[in-house]
């Protein structure tokens, strides 16, 4: 096996043997000088290194060497990119922390060079429970970033909630994005996320990323270790809405360990969602997320030129001005000022303001939706889209 890949499979070995107490693999280098030593030393050195009566004496071997050759080679064969912890593509800033992967798995279009070490990282978590609040505003935030100087890449996990959402905003904005998966490369977590997952990994500068071995599955103690990845990789961490317990909790504070920058959006005082928020920011632990204005500059990317936003009634009118009567044509424009009033407004709610029937609601909502004017959710509920006043 040549030295080069000799180094990288040591580290996918190492990584799987050690992946949830990275720091064992660190020792070792350390001591050792490289991840392949390891596995050239002879049994009795072993010994003597591990003594008798560790649990992981018994994985270091040529086997497990072996397999993780073939693991690679399988990889490297369907596209997919590897990165041990000394290549020089591995993120700058995840490498120093003291629990680093020894390895990265890496799913995108582009090569890994192209991917890392260009920007700040900014970590965008949160409640799966979103509201509509919190939805509005992690779009926006992600939004005013976008119009900054200097472009960031927006870091989550793919959960769905505030991370799905975050990803699709950087797209939407012309950001790059970076998912971090719970579950092997070869897979996506949740499911119904396979789609978003291949849009990201198709995007200039985005990537999927994961440092479990192909075939994993998800369990709980997965995602507070896919959370330090999310810590690790990025400069700043802005946590839209969490309750006090939460996994956007776990990596606020993972980040504010790294020495990271962590922002909170506030809530309402009796919202649960906000709970975890409102906690960081009373301990200041984080800063608070109260003007997008200043935000960019916070996060040290430049001064924030926002863009122009158009108005919402003279933009329905005059994308639909050819196409509906004017009776139906006002009508559109009601639904889409009591939309902008009213963040998070259901159907029902709807019918009842503007005495529209269900179905007349379901088609003009649907009309609003396909222009990109406003958002619809799982349950309906409705939010203006971020270009629009």
């Amino acid at each position: 096996m040549e030295q080069k890949k000799l180094s990288c499979v040591s580290a996918l070995a190492l990584n799987s043997i050690f992946g949830f107490e990275p720091k064992f693999s660190h020792n070792l280098i350390d001591s050792l000088g490289s991840a392949e030593a390891v596995f050239l030393m002879s049994d009795r050195e072993r010994l003597e290194l591990f003594g008798p009566y560790t649990r992981y004496l018994a994985r270091i071997n040529d086997s497990a060497l072996n397999e993780a050759e073939k693991e690679y080679d399988r990889l490297i064969a369907e596209g997919y990119q590897v990165l041990p912890i000394y290549d020089e593509d591995y993120p700058e800033i995840l490498r120093d922390c003291p629990d680093a992967p020894m390895a990265l798995y890496v799913r995108s279009s582009q090569p890994a060079s192209s991917i890392f070490n260009h920007g700040s990282g900014i970590a965008v978590v949160g409640t799966r429970d979103i509201s509509a609040y919190g939805r509005e505003w992690c779009r926006r935030i992600v939004d005013a970033v976008s119009q900054a100087p200097e472009k960031p890449v927006i870091v989550s996990g793919m959960a769905i909630g505030v991370d799905i959402t975050a990803h699709m905003q950087a797209l939407e904005s012309g950001l790059p994005t970076i998912g971090v998966l719970p579950v092997g490369i070869d897979d996506v977590y949740p499911r119904r996320h396979w789609g978003a997952a291949q849009r990201i990994a198709e995007s200039p500068g985005s990537a999927l990323v994961t440092d479990y071995p192909p075939g994993s599955t998800p369990s709980a103690v997965n995602f507070i270790r896919r959370n330090r990845i999310i810590a690790g990789m990025s400069a700043a961490t802005i946590l839209i809405e969490s309750k006090a317990r939460g996994g956007g909790m776990i990596t606020a504070r993972l980040a504010s360990g790294y020495g990271r920058e962590v922002f909170a959006l506030p809530g309402r005082i009796d919202d649960i969602r906000s709970q975890g928020c409102n906690q960081l920011i009373r301990e200041k632990t984080a800063e608070p997320v109260t003007d997008l204005a200043a935000l960019p500059g916070q996060l040290g990317l430049g001064t924030y030129s926002p863009r122009r936003k158009e108005d919402i009634a003279a933009a329905i009118r005059s994308r639909f001005s050819g196409s509906l009567d004017e009776e139906e044509l006002e009508r559109l424009v009601d639904i889409g000022t009591s939309i902008r009033k009213i963040r998070g407004i259901s159907f029902d709610e709807l019918c009842r303001i503007t005495d529209i029937d269900y179905a007349g609601i379901s088609r003009y909502a649907g009309l609003l939706e396909s222009e990109g004017i406003i958002c619809i959710d799982l349950l309906q509920r409705c939010c203006i889209n971020t270009n629009f006043q």
